[in-house]
């Protein structure tokens, strides 16, 4: 065939480059998330820990990818946070500091090995060339020059951390360091990853994992991943897990309000097409741990949980995310919240709100999975924890397995 000349040859040329580069464009999705808040009390690191310090933190990503990039969060900071040096690798044990010195790579962002975050933002580095599978362990290293005014970080973390004073994050292993047991400055770790989406889980200490030993990944949401991981219909869907121990729905506490993150923990990481909901039971327990309420408070919290399901449903909705509803498990054995059946009657109201078809796009009923079927206000003896609110290890199981794969389906990718 004869080469084309002039404009028409110029206008196929054209077209045959744009189509190159619209194949070559990169597909990110969030593999691994975790949810931001102000540490308190004991979940402050000391100032000492935090100046001239190497950070060696481990995360487990649920879906792999070509090349990856990180998105480092200063979401609570009050004033510009330096991180002058970064780099990511293969964790060679997730027990401790050691890394696969074949896959560490510096983290530039623009180019620059250092970055200064502003107050209240986050900032993502640009991409590495590192392959990662599904399920691995990756070290994210930072070195910060002088401690955040206001620390950004994650407390159930139930992984280990380690720090040490100096420029280590180019080191194989860090020398001199302490463990800790929280996460610091780290947001997400987005995988380009063609065909991928993500689920995010937003939720209280259940989703977060009380009770769960570090380095274990044992909570309900990482044993669901492997499932997904191990269905071939499933197996590009990552979990992020947006859960924060103590939260509610409508009030802040440990954290802010579920609403109120709703922007930072469900529209930000990219690549998100599902959103589960599992929140409720500290509004509910809360209402009368301390003394009792009138029925007209009883009526509000209900009017006003439902309220938030509600906008939580219509912002998913709005970005093209289908919203899974999970109703509230029994807690009528705790001893924290010691709920009455005015409590309870509050528990139901929500529950049959969440299960009313319309009002998500799907449901998963964990009350029905995990409740005692001698006695509903409880949850089943063999998956209590022994507290009576939280699962135990085989009671996170069991959420995970009731969970039908199915539901990850017909959702616009974003």
């Amino acid at each position: 065939m004869a080469r084309m000349r002039g404009p028409i040859g110029l206008l196929v040329a054209l077209c045959l480059g744009g189509a190159a580069v619209a194949q070559e464009r990169p597909h990110w999705v969030a593999s691994w998330a975790t949810s931001q808040m102000v540490p308190t009390n004991e979940n402050v690191a000391p100032a000492e820990d935090l100046t001239d310090a190497t950070l060696r933190q481990i995360v487990r990503v649920t879906i792999g990818g070509k090349r990856a990039r990180v998105r480092l969060s200063n979401a609570f900071g009050t004033a510009p946070l330096v991180v002058s040096a970064a780099s990511v690798a293969l964790s060679a044990d997730n027990t401790t500091s050691r890394i696969v010195p074949a896959t560490l790579h510096p983290l530039t962002f623009g180019g620059a090995a250092s970055v200064t975050i502003p107050a209240g933002a986050d900032y993502l580095s640009d991409p590495v060339e590192l392959p990662i599978t599904a399920g691995a362990d990756l070290a994210l290293t930072l070195h910060l020059p002088s401690p955040p005014d206001r620390q950004t970080g994650h407390p159930g973390a139930r992984a280990h951390s380690h720090f040490a004073h100096g420029q280590q994050v180019m080191a194989e292993a860090l020398a001199g360091a302490k463990t800790s047991t929280r996460w610091y400055v780290i947001g997400d770790v987005e995988v380009d990853a063609p065909g991928a989406q993500a689920l995010v889980i937003l939720g209280d200490s259940i989703t977060d994992g009380y009770g769960v030993q570090p380095n274990t990944n044992a909570r309900w949401p990482d044993r669901l991943a492997v499932r997904l991981r191990a269905n071939p219909a499933t197996r590009n869907m990552a979990v992020l897990n947006a859960g924060i121990g103590g939260n509610r729905l409508r009030l802040d506490g440990n954290g802010p309000n579920a609403l109120a993150r709703f922007e930072r923990e469900v529209l930000t990481p990219p690549g998100v097409t599902h959103l589960l909901v599992l929140e409720g039971i500290n509004d509910l327990g809360t209402l009368t741990r301390e003394a009792p309420a009138t029925p007209e408070q009883h009526a509000a919290l209900v009017r006003e949980m439902i309220g938030v399901l509600r906008q939580i449903v219509a912002r998913a909705r709005s970005h093209g995310i289908k919203v899974i509803g999970g109703t509230i498990m029994p807690d009528g054995a705790s001893g924290y919240y010691h709920p009455d059946a005015a409590n309870e009657t509050d528990r139901a109201a929500v529950n049959a709100w969440i299960r009313t078809p319309g009002n998500f796009d799907a449901l998963m009923d964990f009350d029905a999975a995990m409740r005692d079927p001698v006695n509903p206000m409880r949850l089943r003896p063999d998956l209590d924890s022994g507290d009576g609110l939280h699962p135990s290890i085989v009671g996170y199981q069991a959420m995970a397995d009731a969970v039908p794969l199915a539901l990850f389906s017909n959702a616009k990718k974003r």
